[in-house]
């Protein structure tokens, strides 16, 4: 009995402490967890009441917070904000359905908002306003140095009800005053549609993921293909859409692809929260060619549409690389009238990939090597990565991408030349036959504003000057040249992207007189994407085979 017991304490003696390590292990990483939160809030604590003692001047401490607490959602994505108290109005007025606008778009122009684009028939324009206006007041209270959310947050408002705003108008001495009556905007997301390339494809633009997206470009593509039944294929331009409504994302692929079909699932922490989106609906054209064109500014809603097509080998990517934003955000009260909108979720769409990119600076998505990002496969086989979002099946290189136009829009001086150059002209012929041939007039415009652009290789010769100046080399007239002979390739440049230049020129123009169809119309005079798509859909044996290849 002895030896028994002496046996049992000496398992005991090695079972015990091994039973409590794998205890210890399993609780281990919650407790180290809460500890180390509640130590950071102590730290965090202690650090401001130090702060709040001793430092040399009084601290506010709403401000003083609020500036901690953007540090700490800042370091995470870019679409996760905590939205004070005293923005929680602006917030639900741009989220809330109740509330109206006025139905145009601006920009900080000069120290004055500026209306850069109006919508058809809705308030502002309506009321009399005109792309250019530079708003100097609102009900009487200055505008000058407002930012278009903080005149947003007073212009937008309940229907029917009015504001006065006064604006200095390009051509005419005094400022004018314009009493709009605020309204539910009603933004078209199919802007455009119609036959291109002979005649032989079917174009529909969709703008944005608003609701009935997925509807208005169904009726659009039965419309046209009951018109013109010997089309070869669809062109379905998601370029610059930026997304929207989930559901509708889910509605568009359904008009490509059969019902009950995957879509997309969010995956989250609260498992409880994760969710499948599959086609609810009989498809609407399933077979005839379809090619998707998708750029730099294509996202969320447009990136799901997009990936879905290419996972199921439904249709053809062509363009640039998507913006990579695959996250699903929700909103949390958090005490005294404030808010946290969060990601809670990412995306995925049917093969099993995620679109999000992973890495950012400034706000920005950055380009994630392909050897860094995971392989997945479509339904035919071909091989897809995530991250970063979507790639196209087809290149095309975006001449608007090259600095001097990426210089020029950024100052505004495509949309000011426009609006100087235009303010005489009584007549502007139609979209067909609307031709910007006065290119002289831009340079001289241009030389007038003292425009340069900096390139990577000034910036470069720059930093050599400096350096070569610290460590004691004399360069002479060396870099002097080098100099010279960059602006003199400059001048080259604004020559060699004459076509680029009075295409953006021709779209401004167009888009003041006939809206936004006006300039997607006549966009695809001179649009490569939309070229190649052409080219691809007439070419059977090559869309296959883009399709097929792994």
């Amino acid at each position: 009995m002895k030896n028994k017991t002496r046996s049992l304490l000496k398992v005991t003696y090695w079972v015990l402490p091994m039973a409590l390590l794998i205890m210890a292990a399993a609780i281990k990483p919650e407790n180290n967890k809460q500890f180390e939160i509640s130590k950071n809030l102590e730290i965090f604590a202690n650090l401001y009441k130090e702060l709040n003692t001793y430092y040399v001047d009084d601290l506010d401490p709403g401000k003083t917070m609020r500036t901690g607490m953007e540090a700490m959602v800042g370091s995470l994505d870019p679409f996760t904000n905590y939205i004070a108290e005293s923005d929680i109005e602006g917030y639900r007025l741009r989220t809330s359905g109740k509330y109206f606008g006025i139905g145009a778009q601006s920009q900080l122009m000069d120290d004055y908002v500026t209306i850069t684009k109006l919508y058809k028939d809705q308030p502002a324009d309506k009321a009399g306003l005109k792309v250019g206006d530079q708003i100097l007041a609102v009900d009487g209270n200055d505008a000058k140095g407002k930012t278009p959310e903080e005149l947003e947050f007073v212009l937008q408002g309940f229907p029917n009800t009015d504001v006065l705003i006064t604006v200095k108008r390009p051509g005419v001495k005094k400022p004018i005053d314009i009493r709009l009556v605020r309204g539910e905007v009603s933004r078209e997301n199919v802007p455009y549609s119609g036959m291109i390339g002979e005649d032989e494809i079917i174009y529909v633009a969709l703008s944005t993921f608003t609701r009935n997206a997925g509807k208005n470009v169904s009726n659009a593509l039965r419309d046209l293909r009951l018109e013109y039944p010997d089309a070869k294929g669809v062109v379905l331009d998601l370029r610059e859409n930026g997304g929207g409504l989930l559901v509708e994302a889910v509605n568009l692929s359904n008009v490509f692809i059969p019902k009950n079909e995957v879509v997309v699932t969010t995956k989250g922490k609260v498992k409880e929260w994760d969710r499948e989106f599959r086609t609810m609906n009989s498809v609407i054209e399933e077979e005839m060619p379809l090619v998707v064109l998708i750029n730099k500014n294509s996202a969320s809603a447009s990136e799901i549409v997009s990936g879905v097509m290419q996972d199921y080998d439904r249709g053809v990517l062509v363009g640039q690389r998507s913006y990579g934003k695959g996250l699903v955000q929700n909103t949390k009260q958090i005490g005294y009238n404030s808010q946290l909108k969060m990601t809670t979720a990412k995306y995925y769409i049917p093969s099993g990939r995620c679109i999000q990119s992973v890495r950012y600076e400034k706000g920005e998505p950055v380009d994630i090597p392909d050897g860094e990002r995971a392989k997945f496969k479509t339904k035919n086989g071909r091989t897809v990565l995530d991250g970063g979002g979507v790639a196209p099946d087809v290149y095309v290189e975006r001449k608007a991408d090259h600095p001097v136009i990426k210089s020029l829009e950024k100052e505004h001086l495509i949309f000011d030349f426009v609006t100087e150059y235009y303010t005489e002209a009584a007549d502007v012929p139609p979209v067909e036959e609307l031709r910007f041939t006065d290119y002289e007039a831009f340079l001289s415009f241009l030389q007038k504003r003292s425009f340069r652009f900096k390139t990577k290789s000034e910036q470069l010769l720059e930093q050599l000057e400096k350096e070569a100046n610290k460590e004691g080399y004399e360069l002479g007239n060396a870099t002097e040249d080098l100099a010279s002979q960059i602006k003199s390739e400059q001048q080259k440049i604004l020559k060699d992207y004459q076509g680029v230049i009075t295409d953006l020129i021709e779209k401004e123009v167009a888009a003041r007189y006939y809206y936004e169809e006006g300039r997607v119309r006549l966009g695809l005079r001179n649009d490569a994407e939309v070229k190649e798509a052409v080219k691809l859909l007439k070419d059977r044996t090559r869309y296959d085979k883009v399709l097929k290849s792994k």
